[in-house]
């Protein structure tokens, strides 16, 4: 595991965007995991800064974003769907059919996560995924407790969670939903490049614990220690003290 210290949020970001459209200009087909929630945005600013001045091609890339909120329409304002359209989709040249999205209101939701199993192992596993931190340590909506779905599942959200997106709902908790679909621990694990994302104090906490060595299914990202190749970029208010 790699840690990186940048000088701020906003430089962390920026090179962010550097590494991930290089990874495109030397991988054309690359299939990219992509995270959504706040410590994001920053990272898409970047993104749509570089697709005015120096665009890479995204034509032949492939994206698989982390999860969804179940019972919320792909279309909706409030939906992870809408979110990346807004952030990123709409401003590089990737194509529709070429963007793996979870459907919350799918009406056979079991269904659903296999096909999104099957649609990542279709492209042939994904090349790199971004990840952000909860400050409970959950992983997409992958969130503490005793056990880990390995796979895309239906998961409860966690109080703090569901917080977190209240912006996407209107600022009202008693909107945001109390299901997501995620994909899984094991699925994400499977990527062959992780880089997970840190900025601001109230990560500080659980950047320093899943640097800690302990792996533990309460703390959901302390198994990206096990990975071979995990990049953990921080600012200095993330870094552990």
């Amino acid at each position: 595991m790699t840690i990186e210290i940048h000088e701020d949020a906003t430089a962390l970001a920026r090179a962010l965007a550097a590494r991930v459209c290089e990874a495109v200009d030397d991988r054309p087909n690359l299939v990219l995991g992509l995270p959504t929630g706040r410590t994001p945005l920053a990272f898409y600013e970047q993104m749509r800064r570089r697709s005015q001045e120096r665009p890479s091609d995204w034509s032949a890339v492939r994206t698989f974003n982390l999860d969804e909120f179940v019972g919320v329409a792909p279309g909706a304002p409030g939906s992870y769907r809408s979110y990346m359209q807004r952030e990123l989709f709409a401003h590089v040249n990737v194509r529709p059919d070429h963007i793996g999205f979870l459907n919350g209101a799918a009406s056979d939701l079991d269904a659903e996560c296999e096909r999104y199993e099957r649609a990542i192992a279709d492209a042939g596993g994904m090349d790199l995924i971004l990840l952000g931190i909860g400050g409970n340590g959950h992983i997409g909506f992958n969130e503490p407790g005793r056990t880990l779905a390995a796979r895309t599942h239906r998961a409860r959200l966690e109080p703090s969670t569901r917080a977190s997106n209240r912006a996407l709902f209107g600022d009202s908790l008693d909107r945001v939903p109390v299901d997501g679909l995620s994909m899984g621990m094991a699925t994400i694990l499977q990527a062959r490049r992780v880089v997970l994302i840190a900025t601001g104090a109230t990560k500080a906490a659980a950047v320093r614990r899943m640097l800690g060595g302990s792996i533990t299914t309460e703390f959901p990202a302390s198994f990206l220690l096990v990975h071979p190749d995990v990049t953990v970029m921080l600012d200095p208010a993330a870094s552990p003290r």
